[in-house]
């Protein structure tokens, strides 16, 4: 099921905390994002431009890319 009560609430805030870090001179626009692993873990992420536009890398990717490379590969939920 989906996440509910608490558990949707700390996705959400740490979906929101992440746009602090996230890196966009150009676009002036934060975005973060949190993924929910099904053993219950969350990994957060936020954007990171580049000078080259393709080389950008959107929140929800940063915070895919943070889970699978510590081994996780099955996800229940993600905020943004």
């Amino acid at each position: 099921g989906q996440p509910q009560g608490d558990h949707l609430q700390l996705l959400l805030r740490r979906s929101w905390e992440a746009k602090n870090c996230a890196y966009c001179p150009y676009s002036r626009f934060p975005v973060g994002a949190a993924l929910l692993t099904t053993g219950g873990e969350i990994f957060s992420g936020c954007n990171v431009e580049n000078a080259c536009y393709s080389l950008g890398v959107c929140a929800e990717r940063t915070a895919i890319q943070k889970a699978i490379s510590e081994g996780h590969t099955s996800f229940k939920a993600m905020a943004i």
